[in-house]
C-alpha cells in the first residue's frame, strides 16, 4: 500500500487494490433505497418550488443562484408535470454517486476492500450527507459535484493524467452555474499545493486552459449580477445573519464536523491526521491543508455549516484506509477492541439514519416550537402547508367580485408562497409576484393590476402603499413554516399609492 501511495508518476498503470465490487454495490442500492423512500414523503420543499418557479422563467443568472437546478427542475417537471418524487432523482443519483466514489477515493488511497467499504459506509451513514439527497437543492447538487473534482483531482496526483484536470474543470463550469463556493475550492486547493505540494499542479498548462473555460463560461452570469446590482454579494450578507442563529462563528466547526454522522466524523478527524502526519499520505496532504483553509474562510465570512461538506468524502477516504492501516498493524490486544468502536459507531451511525428518515406520517409529527426550531429542522417543516396555502389563497381570491378578478394579482410576502402559488395555483389563480429574494427579480407588477391579493407581509407597511387594506382570509397550518404556512393573513389591497415602478424597487428584499 505504502509503494502505491508514494508513487505519483506519469505512469497511469500503477495497480490499484481489488474494488469491492459487490460491497459497494449492496451499500449503493441500500442508500438509494433509503433516498427513494424520503423523496416520496410529504411534497414538495420550498426550495424546489422556487426551482420550478425559476425554470419557468429561464435566465443566465438569478439573483441567489445560477440556472443549472431550474433549467433541471424544469426538465424534470416536464418528464413528469407535478411529481416532486421524479422532481429529487438527480439528486438521488448524484448523492450515490457521491457515495460510491467516497470508497473509490479510497481505492485511489491504497485502500483494500475493507478500507473501501468503511469509506462508503461512513460517507451513507451521515444523515446530513445521505439524506440531504432526498431533495433536489444548490447544496446536494454542490457537494456531488465537489466530490467528483477531488476524485478528479486525486487521480491526477496518482496517474499526471493532465486531461483529468480539463475534466475537473468542465464539472466546475457546472459547479459554477449551481453555487458560487467551487472559487474557495480552487483557491483553497492552489494553496494547499504551494503549502504542502504537489506544486506541480499549478505548473500545468491544462488547469490554465481550464480556468479560462470556467472563467469563460462565468460571463453570462456575471453580466447579469453586473446589471441587476450584483444581488449574489447582498445574498452573502443574509445568510452570514441566519449562521447566526445556528451558533455563529464560534460553532461553526464543531456543527460542520457533525454533519458527518458518529462514525463520518470519526473518519474526517482520522482523515486530517493521516493526510497531515502519514508519510505514504504525503502526495494528498494539499486535499486537508485546503479543508483547514476553507474552515477559515467560512468562519470569516460568515457561511453555511455545510458550505464545506463537498471535500469531506476526500478525507474520509483517507480516514478510513488510516484506520484499516492502523488495525492492521495492531496487536490483536489492542485490534479486537477498536475493532469493536469502529463498528459500533458504523451501527450507532446507520441507527441514526434510520432515525431521521421520515418513516413517520404526517400526523405524528410534532409542530415547530418557535421560527428557531423551524430553521434548524428546515428540511423536514418546510415540506408542508403548501396545498392549504394553495386552497386559502384560492378561496379568497374567488371571492373578489368580477370586475376585482378581471384585473386582480397575487402578492406573497415570501419567495417560498409565491413559488408555492405558482406551481399548485397557476391553473385558477391570477399572475403571483413576491418582492422575496429572487422572485422579486422575475418581474414588476403591471401597473393596470388595481385589486391584489396579498399573502402576509406587514399590516402597517401595506396601508403605506395602499389606500384600502381589507382581511380576506388566513392560513395557519399545524405543520410548515412560520411566516410562509402559519399565522398568515390575506388581504385585499386597492388604492396604490405609487406605480409598480416606484413601489417595487422598495418592497424588494432578499
Amino acid at each position: 500500500m505504502t509503494d502505491v501511495l508514494e508513487r505519483a508518476t506519469d505512469d497511469d498503470t500503477v495497480r490499484l487494490p481489488p474494488r469491492a465490487t459487490g460491497s459497494i454495490t449492496v451499500i449503493a442500492v441500500a442508500a438509494a433505497a433509503v433516498l427513494f423512500f424520503a423523496s416520496s414523503r410529504y411534497g414538495y420543499f420550498g426550495d424546489e418550488l422556487y426551482f420550478l418557479a425559476a425554470g419557468r422563467r429561464p435566465g443566465w443568472g438569478y439573483a441567489d443562484q445560477g440556472p443549472v437546478l431550474p433549467l433541471l427542475a424544469r426538465a424534470m417537471d416536464t418528464l413528469a408535470p407535478g411529481s416532486y418524487l421524479v422532481l429529487r432523482v438527480p439528486a438521488v443519483v448524484l448523492t450515490v454517486v457521491a457515495t460510491v466514489l467516497c470508497a473509490e477515493l479510497a481505492r485511489a488511497f491504497g485502500g483494500g476492500r475493507t478500507a473501501q467499504v468503511l469509506a462508503a459506509v461512513g460517507y451513507a451513514s451521515s444523515p446530513f450527507l445521505l439524506l440531504q439527497g432526498a431533495m433536489l437543492t444548490t447544496n446536494t447538487v454542490d457537494t456531488a459535484l465537489w466530490v467528483i473534482i477531488t476524485w478528479l483531482l486525486v487521480h491526477w496526483v496518482r496517474t499526471r493524467r493532465d486531461v483529468l484536470l480539463l475534466i475537473a474543470a468542465l464539472v466546475t463550469a457546472i459547479d459554477l452555474q449551481v453555487k458560487w463556493l467551487i472559487p474557495f475550492f480552487w483557491a483553497a486547493i492552489a494553496i494547499g499545493a504551494l503549502i504542502a505540494g504537489p506544486r506541480e499542479l499549478l505548473r500545468r498548462p491544462l488547469l490554465w486552459v481550464g480556468g479560462l473555460i470556467v472563467a469563460i463560461s462565468a460571463v453570462p452570469e456575471l453580466l447579469w449580477q453586473a446589471h441587476h446590482g450584483w444581488p449574489q454579494l447582498a445574498m452573502g450578507r443574509e445568510i452570514a445573519g441566519e449562521q447566526e442563529i445556528l451558533g455563529g462563528r464560534l460553532l461553526y466547526v464543531p456543527m460542520s464536523v457533525m454533519l458527518c454522522g458518529f462514525l463520518g466524523a470519526a473518519l474526517l478527524l482520522a482523515g486530517i491526521w493521516v493526510l497531515l502526519r502519514r508519510k505514504a499520505f504525503r502526495p494528498y496532504r494539499c486535499f486537508t491543508v485546503a479543508l483547514l483553509l476553507l474552515y477559515l474562510a467560512f468562519v470569516f465570512t460568515g457561511g453555511r455549516i455545510y458550505y464545506v461538506a463537498g471535500i469531506y468524502a476526500v478525507v474520509i477516504a483517507a480516514g478510513a484506509v488510516g484506520v484499516v492501516t492502523a488495525l492492521g498493524r495492531m496487536r490483536a490486544a489492542w485490534r479486537w477492541p477498536l475493532s469493536v468502536v469502529v463498528v459500533a459507531l458504523g451501527i450507532s451511525a446507520t441507527a441514526l439514519i434510520l432515525e431521521s428518515t421520515p418513516w413517520r406520517p404526517a400526523e405524528q409529527i410534532t409542530p415547530p416550537r418557535d421560527a428557531a426550531q423551524a430553521a434548524i429542522q428546515i428540511g423536514l417543516y418546510g415540506q408542508f402547508g403548501w396545498p392549504e396555502l394553495d386552497a386559502a389563497v384560492t378561496r379568497a381570491y374567488d371571492g373578489l367580485t368580477p370586475a376585482e378578478r378581471s384585473h386582480a394579482i397575487i402578492i406573497a410576502d415570501t419567495y417560498w408562497q409565491a413559488s408555492a402559488l405558482d406551481q399548485l395555483g397557476r391553473d385558477h389563480l391570477p399572475p403571483v409576484y413576491s418582492p422575496g429574494r429572487g422572485f422579486g427579480y422575475f418581474a414588476t407588477p403591471p401597473d393596470d393590476a388595481s385589486s391584489v391579493v396579498t399573502v402576509g407581509g406587514s399590516e402597517a407597511a401595506l396601508r403605506s402603499q395602499f389606500e384600502h387594506v381589507e382581511p380576506i382570509g388566513r392560513v395557519d397550518t399545524r405543520l410548515g413554516f412560520p411566516g410562509d404556512t402559519q399565522d398568515v393573513t390575506i388581504r385585499k389591497c386597492t388604492g396604490r399609492r405609487m406605480p409598480w415602478s416606484q413601489l417595487w424597487p422598495r418592497w424588494m428584499h432578499l
